[in-house]
């Protein structure tokens, strides 16, 4: 999963330069969302969540396609969700670092009986490598890109990082391309053609380094993520009423930061029905009773 978070990562730190990649244009202006969504939450450190002003972009990174629940009701669970809550439009991707098994069947819709949902995938394998190679946002991807010669991309990834002047920047993108370069090379090769360390101080690269770990211990990690959880769940109801209301009683805001998450949850639905400030009272008042 880390490999996948490092490119949530860099879409929201560049997400302008992801959905430009993604769409073929450039959406302005455009918003980073959270990825918890309400209604027993989903939550995936993989996703990534933009919001132009007509549509969601909805990006799933995925280094193996096996999932639990399966991806295709994963994407068709969150176009529903994001529909719901927003009312727009909802382009989803799912971008695939590695290719699977000759074997495996890479599906692009979900098919259930008469229900039918689509989106799109993309095989990393198969993109032009120049899309990335000409963009410091993108570039940390080029190395897993379509080649014929492996180790003649993985060397040009590295003159473009030795090509930018700032410092600190030019740390930052070796040490990401170096961490996706992993998937594809044996470490001693991608050593060798950079120059810039691995930055092993990184958050991200602590968590690669400890992946196996951090897996065994993800039940147990749960109920400490609860309390953080219950803050976004909070900031985005917030968040929501005022554009759905407009200014928000502190007395009022004071109420909801004390709804336990399921009851965050019941209103993250149910404010999309309200049309004054007499509906959200009238919902607190029978819920918190």
């Amino acid at each position: 999963m880390a490999f996948d978070n490092l490119c949530k990562l860099l879409s929201e730190k560049y997400p302008d330069r992801f959905a430009t990649w993604i769409l073929g244009t450039t959406p302005n202006p455009i918003m980073v969302l959270k990825t918890e969504l309400s209604i027993e939450p989903i939550r995936a450190d993989s996703v990534t969540l933009l919001q132009t002003q007509e549509r969601i972009l909805h990006l799933e990174f995925q280094v193996k396609i096996e999932s639990d629940p399966p991806l295709p009701l994963r994407m068709l669970d969150y176009w529903i969700r994001l529909h719901r809550l927003y009312r727009l439009p909802v382009t989803q991707v799912l971008v695939l670092l590695l290719p699977p098994s000759k074997s495996t069947i890479i599906e692009t819709a979900f098919v259930l009986e008469s229900t039918r949902h689509e989106y799109r995938v993309i095989r990393l394998w198969e993109e032009d490598p120049a899309i990335f190679l000409d963009d410091v946002a993108l570039l940390p991807l080029a190395s897993l890109a379509a080649t014929t010669a492996p180790e003649q991309l993985l060397d040009r990834v590295a003159q473009q990082v030795n090509r930018i002047e700032s410092t600190q920047e030019r740390q930052q993108v070796s040490a990401y391309a170096q961490l996706l370069a992993g998937l594809r090379f044996k470490k001693a090769l991608v050593q060798q053609l950079f120059q810039e360390g691995m930055m092993r101080e990184s958050v991200i690269y602590q968590e690669i380094l400890q992946e196996g770990r951090q897996e065994g211990r993800q039940e147990g990690r749960q109920e400490g993520r609860q309390e953080g959880r219950q803050e976004e769940g909070v900031t985005l109801i917030l968040r929501l009423l005022k554009r759905r209301l407009g200014t928000v009683d502190e007395t009022i805001q004071s109420q909801i930061t004390t709804l336990p998450l399921p009851l965050l949850e019941d209103l993250g639905e149910a404010l999309l029905d309200f049309s004054d400030s007499n509906d959200l009272m009238n919902w607190l008042q029978t819920h918190q009773s």
